[in-house]
């Protein structure tokens, strides 16, 4: 396989794994606080605006109930999270061309791929305990719907949110720092 190849797969990969993360991350968040999305996300998102729920709130303080709601986390997660992990994508797989050929380029970008996401849960996770033990009872200059019933999980999960971009940014440089170390590996396998 050659270098262009595997540049060309891991800019398709990259993005679907950057959903599949947002998949998950948005299911255990919404196992958490569902009125962070039905008071916020959903709204912001503009799931009632698809025919796919309906607001059951005011206009001032909206609340969009949707028939399948875990549905609705997905879809979010996937369009909050696809294009970072395209950004992810094009900085390792630019990275990876340091490698001898497609083959070890792909292996290891994937690897650096699959870090930067586990790095980036780790963060959320970081963050969403920082939330509880920091924000809960000292609430952040940050909105807050209304209606809020259970504004501490709200604002727990908001800081998971807030902390898995920063795990990304994180995750990314230990992702190049994983492939160079991979491309060292090789090399001295190699003499």
């Amino acid at each position: 396989m050659n270098k262009v190849l595997a540049l060309i797969l891991i800019l398709i990969i990259a993005p679907i794994l950057g959903g599949v993360y947002g998949i998950v991350h948005d299911q255990i968040t919404y196992s958490i606080s569902e009125e962070y999305y039905t008071k916020f996300k959903f709204i912001q998102f503009g799931l009632q605006n698809w025919g796919m729920g309906q607001n059951v709130g005011t206009e001032k303080s909206p609340e969009i109930i949707l028939p399948n709601p875990r549905f609705g986390a997905a879809i979010i997660g996937t369009l909050a999270t696809w294009w970072v992990g395209l950004i992810i994508g094009i900085f390792l797989g630019l990275i990876g061309l340091i490698h001898r050929n497609g083959k070890e380029m792909l292996k290891a970008t994937l690897k650096s791929i699959v870090l930067t996401m586990g790095i980036a849960l780790l963060t959320g996770l970081i963050g969403l305990l920082y939330g509880e033990l920091f924000l809960v009872g000292n609430p952040p200059n940050w909105y807050l719907p209304d209606n809020l019933i259970e504004k501490g999980t709200f604002i727990m999960v908001g800081s998971m949110h807030n902390f898995s971009y920063l795990g990304g940014l994180i995750g990314l440089i230990c992702g190049i720092i994983f492939s160079i170390r991979e491309k060292r590996k090789y090399k001295n396998i190699i003499q």
